[in-house]
C-alpha cells in the first residue's frame, strides 16, 4: 500500500501550477488582435499615420497586404525608420500577406523599394 503523504500534495500543486501557466499562455495567445496596416487599402503610400490612436499590445499582429511584385516590408530600428534605410540583414518580408507579431516597445517597418518609404510607405507601432 502506497503512502499518500507530502509527495502527492506537492505533485498536485505542481500540476495545478503547470495548468494555470498553460491556461494563462493560451489566453494571451487568444487575445492577440490582427491589425491590417492601411485598413482596406492595405500596405501602400501615405500609411505612416495609420497607427495613430491605435492601442497595440505585445503579441498583436500587423498584417501587411500588398502586391509582392511592387513592394516589400522590412523591419527596421528608429534610425532606419527616420532615414528610410534598412541595415544589412534586416528582416525582410515579401509574401504580399505578411503577419508580424509585435514586440514590446516601438516596432518600425518600411518598404525598401526606392522612393516608397519617402512617399509615406512606413509605419510604427508601439506595443505595451
Amino acid at each position: 500500500m502506497a503512502h499518500q503523504g507530502r509527495g502527492n500534495s506537492f505533485e498536485a500543486i505542481a500540476m495545478a501550477t503547470i495548468l494555470l501557466v498553460s491556461l494563462s499562455l493560451h489566453l494571451n495567445t487568444v487575445r492577440a488582435t490582427d491589425f491590417i496596416v492601411g485598413d482596406a487599402n492595405g500596405w501602400g503610400f501615405n500609411v505612416q499615420s495609420w497607427s495613430n490612436g491605435k492601442n497595440f499590445k505585445v503579441g498583436d499582429n500587423l498584417v501587411f497586404n500588398y502586391n509582392p511584385q511592387a513592394h516589400n516590408v522590412v523591419k527596421v530600428d528608429a534610425n532606419g525608420y527616420r532615414s528610410c534605410s534598412a541595415a544589412p540583414g534586416s528582416p525582410t518580408y515579401t509574401s504580399g500577406n505578411d503577419k508580424i507579431a509585435l514586440s514590446k516597445g516601438p516596432n518600425y517597418f518600411i518598404c525598401t523599394v526606392p522612393g516608397h518609404c519617402s512617399m509615406g510607405m512606413k509605419v510604427q507601432a508601439i506595443a505595451s
